[in-house]
This record gives structure tokens, sequence and C-alpha cells, in this order.
């Protein structure tokens, strides 16, 4: 059993819901990502996910590409980021996702990134420019290497490809919850939450969504039918306070604790 399916089930035992944290690698240092990852999961994060700068994230918004650049700017490549990992690894068992796109990943080479991402600690993998079509590779690497693939569903999914999304992804199924970019506020959640029903009446793998929560009460109606909800770019807006806001890691962790106690009413 993978630390992110183990994690699913204890906090099903419990009756909770997973948090499900996103931060960019690197912004505003390394460094200060591993203290920001420690300030999270302290502050009630479930799982942590660590965006991989890249100079073309397709599927962010202005708050997560701004991100990007600061990251690039301080140099942090694939390779700084599984050495990071390495080092928060050795002081927590939280789970530990990457998101990234696939031109990295080609650049250091598919079977070399997943061997050295499960030896650095990596739990799980999110690559949202990976067509379906082009996955066997990557999905016959992460089963090698005990790494889950993390496979997304959005609104305009249609029915028999979900399926077979979910029967090949591991881990969770990341619901996208709108058409369009991170960082966009969510429109008709009774949709969303309906749609999610849906979903979870043909598989057993937990279903998170992502896109569009960035405050408790949106969190919060979003738990009532998904098994985790994944929080970027309003924790991203904070950490971009950080070069003149030396209170940025409070307002940071106070979101993430309004965020959890949230989703466990």
């Amino acid at each position: 059993m993978s630390r992110i399916e183990s994690t699913f089930k204890s906090l099903a035992a419990r009756g909770e819901k997973a948090l499900i944290a996103y931060v960019m690698a690197g912004d505003p240092s390394l460094a200060q990502t591993t203290e920001i990852v420690f300030a999270m999961e302290k502050a009630g994060a479930d799982m942590i996910e660590l965006g991989v700068p890249f100079s073309d994230p397709v599927a962010d918004g202005p708050t997560i590409q701004r991100a990007d650049e600061r990251a690039l700017k301080q140099g942090t490549t694939l390779r700084a980021v599984l050495d990071m990992v390495s080092v928060l690894r050795r002081q927590t068992k939280i789970p530990l996702i990457l998101m990234t796109y696939c031109n990295p990943i080609y650049a250091f080479g598919l079977p070399a990134f997943f061997k050295e991402a499960k030896g650095a600690g990596v739990d799980g993998l999110i690559i949202p420019d990976l067509p379906y079509e082009e996955s066997k590779e990557f999905l016959s690497q992460a089963r090698r290497h005990g790494v889950d693939l993390i496979l997304m569903v959005a609104p305009t999914t249609p029915p028999e490809r979900a399926e077979r999304l979910m029967k090949e992804g591991s881990g969770f199924i990341y619901y996208v919850s709108l058409t369009g970019i991170t960082g966009v506020p969510m429109a008709e959640k009774e949709a969303v939450r309906e749609r999610i029903r849906r979903l979870k009446t043909i598989t057993d793998v937990p279903i998170a969504v992502g896109f569009g929560i960035s405050n408790p009460e949106t969190a919060q109606e979003m738990a009532r039918s998904a098994d985790g909800i994944i929080v970027g770019s309003a924790l991203v807006n904070i950490i971009e306070t950080a070069s003149n806001d030396p209170s940025y890691l409070s307002r940071l962790t106070g979101l993430v604790s309004s965020l959890k106690a949230a989703i466990r009413s």
C-alpha cells in the first residue's frame, strides 16, 4: 500500500477528508520551501503537492506562473527538487507529490527519473500535459518503481474515457473542477459535486478536487462529495508576499488550519 493510499484510508477511518496543499518548490527558495512544507504539515495539511518550476506551465494561472518565474530565477531544477525531497523525507512521512510537466521528465530520462524519484521519497506524480494516449511508458515506470501516477479527469472528459483514466491511475483521481486554469474562482459548485458523486459510483479510488478552491467555505462544500481537496493559488498568493512580509508564514499556516478545520466539520 502506498503512502498516499494509506493516508486516505487512515483519514476515512476517522471520518476525515484529505487536505492537499500545493506550493512551488524554490519559491522563494528551496530552503524556505522546506520550512513551508513542515509548517503546513504542522498546521494540518495531510499531503503536500510540490510544483516543479517550468517555463511553460499550461495548466497554471497567473499566480502560479509568477511562482514558476521566481523559482526558475533561483535556479531551481528538477534535480534540485528531488534533492530537496530527500531532505524532507528524512524528517517527515507526509505524502509528497510532484506536479510537473512532460518535458523536464523527458530531459531527465524516463527510467532514471522514476528511479531517482522513488529513491528520494516521492510518493506521487501529477503531469497535466500528459495525454492518456501517451502515458503507457509513464504508467509502466510508475508501477515498476512504486510511484503513484495521479491522472486528471475534467468536466469535459467523456464517461468512457474517465473510466479508463480511473482504472489506470493510482493514489487518487485529480478531478479538475473547471475548464480553465488554476486560480479561477469555482462556479456551479453543485454541478461539480454531482459529477464527483457520479464518478464515485464507478471507482473505489479516492477522488480529490482541485482548481478554484481558495477559502474554507468552498473547501467544506467540496469535501461533502470528494475524498480530498487541493488548494494551490490561495497559498501561493501568500508566499508571494514573503519578501516584504515577515509574517507570511503565520498567515499561510492560518489559512491551512482554517481549511483543515472546515473539511473536518
